[in-house]
């Protein structure tokens, strides 16, 4: 078989099992085979990229990140909804339909709580993809929607143009485990799947968006050129034959029906793989829909019934506090059993103690519950004539409940984080991250390995890591002898990466890769930083305050000092290993931007610290020149507007050789964008 062929096969073969897995829950091929498949057609995409298709499963894992998104006009507008509250309400709308039209049939569906987009194909093959925006202007978000599995990239037939529109969700599951994993990194818990789908779809880098597992149901034709269509559901059942997850829908010809419909999907909503925050009624017949017409806002034919939150009272038993990965104390309140939107709740989050004291929540207290998004149950108020004598007002603790250190509120928030290097509950992220490839760079030491070291007591703070042996290694799952001395020889080489990355990898609080390398060059060596007051560290430029209290305040801990005192014991460099060569760049700012053909943007970097300049990611009125590569987008615009002198690779390079002490005097004038194309809306379903 020729490597075409072999493409050709793969790529079937895998888009099967993707449709079986994603939208029909049926797999077919076990995960092992399908990555192995999936490796194979990446190697060959890789020798011939000539032959990638559009429909090729590599395509969905996210491609280079973007500077912003372009604007997209709807040929169809994506209308809103009228809201309505009551079983009366939806009778009046039904009255008012049955006075407009004849026998009038009512689609039942519920509403999915997301973030609705359209689709756009050409010929059976997705183009486009755009957020629904204020209805007729959205947001082009097609590489995003690209990685959502269950969105298929060709049809079966091929249609001229067909415009279909889709709720895109965070599944329930995949929310619930997102929001684990931001709560022990100390992170801000998204309020419900909504917001985390919403937040995922407008990610400018593709692949975080990947990351989130993001689903679709698709709920309405917009336009389908070669094809028509008497009603909602004929057109529903037809999307579903051309592989899109659709939203189940019921018909009925009823005011009552309809709302004992409504009530129906109300009490099943837990069942539900996304978050429903309500039931849409539509009148059926397309038909029928366009002699009602529409208001300058919404559609006259369909109304959106919205449910209030469910609301009750619980007694709260205690108050625990859980530690983070990132150190940040995290209050719950446990609360006695009660049956609430589905599920049994026994205890809530209480976010921060400024949470706790604008509620003033007390042991012994009745509060009111609800679940904020129907998902993350939350204290509404407290019923405060219910509260018996004697309780008193809680405060978190002053030490941290899992290691004794102090802790200690933000500076510039609310959250009171534990102050120590080795406290047990941040392990597993402070190793990942001083292994992690801008830190210490130690090849094969991944999340999953140190979570084992630190199961089986190998390791306890990263110091530990450099004292590790082949023998100890080879005794962990999946870790061969060969692989054990390839990661005992990456810890050794990690043993001189400097101290800028050193000072990266410790985790000090806001001394990120920049701020490491900064330190490094002012001071030289650790000893030099530790000794170090506040007025001297803040006399450095990039080193504010609030930076220079957080160092001394991880200097002067006693878990940090053991930390230090083992890394030495280790042979760890506490000296700069990165000093500059030159003085060419000495008091300049660069910015990277667009797509650089002859230098990485790590290498670029490099090569301006290295002659004493900085590179920046923002360009300001301090910016001293952009360097302007294929495809530069906001960041090139945005020198056009300050008069900063904008050098491409070739200039770069010839200031780098000494070809050139200067740059352009004026910007190159920014490209002019594509003309939007203008597109004629032929019929409405």
């Amino acid at each position: 078989m020729d490597y075409k062929s072999e493409m050709a096969a793969l790529r079937q073969t895998l888009n099967e099992a993707g449709y079986r897995y994603y939208v029909l829950d049926a797999p077919t091929m076990s995960d092992y085979d399908y990555d192995h498949m999936l490796r194979r057609l990446e190697e060959l995409e890789a020798q011939h990229p000539e032959e990638i298709t559009p429909d090729s499963p590599t395509q969905r894992v996210g491609g280079a990140a973007l500077e912003s998104f372009q604007q997209v006009e709807h040929p169809v507008p994506l209308e809103s909804l009228q809201d309505v509250f009551s079983p009366e309400e939806v009778e009046e709308f039904a009255q008012r339909m049955d006075e407009a039209l004849e026998k009038v049939e009512y689609s039942v569906e519920p509403k999915v709580d997301g973030l609705s987009v359209a689709l756009e194909y050409r010929d059976g093959v997705f183009v486009q993809g755009a957020t629904r925006g204020d209805g007729r202007v959205g947001e082009d978000v097609t590489e995003n929607l690209r990685t959502v599995q269950s969105i298929p990239m060709v049809l079966p037939d091929k249609l001229p143009r067909l415009i279909v529109r889709g709720e895109v969700f965070m599944p329930k599951n995949v929310f619930h485990k997102l929001n684990r994993q931001r709560e022990e990194n100390g992170e801000a818990l998204f309020a419900n799947p909504r917001n985390a789908a919403a937040g995922s779809l407008r990610q400018l880098d593709p692949k975080v968006c990947a990351k989130r597992l993001l689903d679709i149901r698709v709920f309405n034709l917009q336009l389908a050129e070669g094809k028509e269509f008497s009603t909602h559901g004929e057109a529903i059942d037809y999307l579903r034959a051309q592989g899109f997850q659709t939203i189940p829908y019921k018909v009925f010809n009823k005011a009552e029906d309809v709302n004992a419909e409504i009530v129906r999907l109300g009490d099943s909503r837990e069942e539900l793989p996304f978050d429903m925050d309500g039931a849409v009624v539509k009148v059926n017949d397309l038909s029928e829909r366009a002699v009602v017409g529409s208001t300058a806002k919404c559609p006259r034919w369909a109304i959106a019934y919205k449910y209030p939150p469910e609301q009750k009272p619980s007694k709260v038993l205690d108050i625990v506090v859980q530690v983070g990965r990132t150190g940040v104390l995290t209050p719950k309140v446990v609360v006695e059993p009660v049956r609430l939107a589905g599920t049994t709740v026994t205890n809530a989050t209480l976010h921060n103690q400024d949470f706790i004291d604008e509620k003033d929540i007390r042991i012994g207290d009745t509060v009111m519950l609800q679940k904020a998004g129907e998902i993350i149950p939350e204290v509404v108020a407290v019923l405060k004539d219910l509260r018996p004598e004697g309780t008193e007002p809680y405060h978190l603790p002053a030490v941290c409940p899992v290691c004794g250190a102090p802790v200690e509120r933000d500076l510039d928030g609310a959250a009171i984080r534990c102050t120590g290097a080795e406290c047990p509950a941040q392990l597993h992220r402070n190793l990942t991250h001083f292994a992690s490839r801008d830190a210490m760079d130690i090849d094969g030491m991944g999340p999953v390995v140190m979570r084992q070291l630190i199961d089986t007591g190998l390791v306890k703070n990263p110091a530990d890591l450099y004292f590790l042996t082949v023998q100890d290694l080879e005794g962990l799952e999946r870790m061969g002898k060969k692989s054990a001395q390839n990661a005992v020889r990456a810890i050794d080489d990690s043993r001189g990466r400097g101290l800028e990355r050193l000072l990266y990898a410790l985790g000090i609080r806001q001394v990120g890769e920049k701020a490491g390398k900064v330190l490094a060059a002012h001071f030289g060596s650790f000893d030099a930083l530790a000794e170090a007051d506040l007025e001297e560290l803040t006399a450095i430029g990039d080193v504010g305050p609030t930076t220079a209290a957080y160092i001394r305040e991880w200097v002067e801990s006693p878990q940090s000092q053991h930390l230090i005192r083992r890394l030495k014991e280790a042979g760890v460099s506490m000296e700069a290993a990165q000093q500059p060569t030159g003085e060419r760049f000495k008091g300049m700012t660069f910015v990277l931007t667009g797509a650089l053909s002859r230098f990485t943007r790590d290498e670029a970097t490099a090569l301006i610290e290295a002659q004493g300049g900085k590179a920046s990611g923002s360009v300001s009125k301090k910016t001293t020149y952009v360097v302007a590569g294929e495809n530069a987008g906001r960041k090139l615009r945005k020198a056009n507007e300050l008069n900063i002198p904008v050098l491409t690779e070739d200039e770069f390079a010839a200031m780098l050789d000494g070809g050139a002490e200067t740059a352009p005097e004026s910007a190159p004038a920014e490209p002019a964008p594509q003309e939007d194309r203008q597109i004629r809306l032929d019929q409405f379903l």
